[in-house]
């Protein structure tokens, strides 16, 4: 499909380039940023003024549920959730079932993917067979079947000479390992995080050292083995403060955070409602801050959704019984524009947070905008706004912000130059 779009605010954060020009595409890759090519005959234009059109965003964590709980989501429902939120390529982490450590798990996914076509999916491969941190999965053969990276999420390796001999065999390959850091006997049975509003509450806690000693161990285990490691998910401010400190030392180091830390504080369990279950868990205002400044100074790099569709059931126990996660994935952009609304950060330092910094973190093809590369992007109004909710495309509305109006609206989501979200 050959397409232009015209007299958008184009802002591409790698390059540095922001300015209102036009964008033309043909063959599902960019082929001009300012005046059409010779002879250019577009089959559709929109008119972009008014609009932001900035790369893909690049989400590292969306659980999208298949194969195995089509019951909280499916490929194609979460993928159409994610173009809504403005993603057009997404990181799914291995917890399927059966477990992502088999190369024919990854090419189901990506078939089904590619079916679907609302969104790119990078798979991330299981670490160790079933994910139960005894033997190494086969790391060679998921790489060849399509996946970029690999971890354990939060289930805890049999002991560290065993992690430790993984990190050095993904080393030797040059496998980029994603670290979620809890120890695992520090946060046994914690609900909440441990501190003021946890005992007030009644909840078992678990404290701010069930990530940093954890971090501080897998941290040393990358200066041992060179392992190109990115730690996702991080909660505290003590933990960012570890991660600049090993990228000061010259540690091969990436992070990321759930855009719901970056928003929320463990004062929203003031009520025991469920949907601000989450593990870990949300932690104090000042970890809230200092995870904030991280972000601002680019120690963490990538903001994420660590979207977790679940069916309506899943939620309806008392606090304690429920699972774990939010659906927020359709909601990426709106609720990151808030901290350009909070003054933490300006646009185009956003977009980098969300796009190229999260491409880069784990090598993806994505997360720029310039002649020659893919058709990935997003247009939309950062005047306008949205309400959360008003129209839903998850099979989880496992989401805290529902009724919300949150700032920005997403108006047209391109994947490969096509069209993959319209409103």
């Amino acid at each position: 499909m050959t397409l232009s779009i015209l007299g958008a605010r184009v802002i591409d954060p790698l390059s540095g380039l922001d300015q209102t020009t036009d964008l033309h595409i043909d063959a599902g890759k960019i082929i001009a940023i300012g005046a059409a090519p010779a002879g250019f005959k577009p089959a559709r234009s929109i008119d972009a003024q008014g609009l932001v059109a900035a790369p893909g965003l690049v989400d590292l964590n969306v659980a999208l549920r298949e194969p195995g709980y089509s019951r909280k989501g499916s490929i194609a429902s979460e993928t159409r959730a994610a173009a809504a939120g403005g993603v057009t390529s997404l990181c799914c982490p291995p917890q399927t079932k059966p477990v992502l450590d088999t190369s024919a798990v990854a090419e189901l996914i990506l078939d089904r993917a590619r079916e679907a076509g609302h969104s790119k999916v990078y798979p991330i491969g299981a670490l160790s067979k079933g994910l139960e941190g005894e033997q190494l999965a086969e790391l060679i053969a998921l790489r060849d079947a399509g996946c970029v990276a690999f971890g354990n999420g939060l289930n805890a390796f049999a002991n560290n000479r065993t992690l430790a001999r993984a990190l050095e065999y993904a080393a030797t390959f040059d496998l980029t390992v994603i670290f979620h850091s809890q120890d695992r006997d520090l946060a046994q049975g914690g609900l909440a995080h441990e501190g003021a509003m946890a005992s007030f509450l009644g909840l078992p806690g678990i404290p701010e050292t069930a990530e940093t000693v954890a971090l501080a161990r897998n941290l040393l285990l990358v200066e041992q083995t060179g392992v190109r490691a990115h730690f996702s998910q991080l909660t505290s401010a003590r933990g960012a403060r570890l991660i600049a400190q090993a990228q000061a030392l010259g540690l091969p180091v990436t992070a990321d955070v759930a855009l719901y830390q970056l928003i929320l504080t463990d004062e929203a369990l003031r009520d025991f409602s469920s949907l601000y279950h989450v593990q870990p868990p949300l932690r104090t205002r000042a970890d809230r801050d200092g995870l904030r400044e991280a972000v601002k100074s680019g120690v963490i790099q990538a903001i994420s959704s660590h979207h977790q569709p679940h069916e309506r059931d899943a939620k309806l126990a008392p606090f304690g019984a429920t699972e774990p996660g939010i659906s927020s994935v359709e909601l990426l952009l709106p609720l990151a524009m808030t901290l350009v609304e909070d003054g933490l950060l300006d646009l185009p330092t956003l977009l980098q947070r969300l796009s190229a910094g999260p491409a880069a973190a784990l090598r993806l093809p994505a997360g720029e905008l310039k002649v020659g590369s893919a058709a990935d992007l997003v247009l939309f109004d950062a005047k306008a706004s949205t309400v959360a909710g008003e129209q839903w495309r998850s099979k989880g509305d496992n989401c805290p912000f529902i009724g919300h109006c949150l700032p920005g609206a997403v108006r047209y989501t391109l994947v490969d130059g096509h069209i993959s979200h319209e409103t």
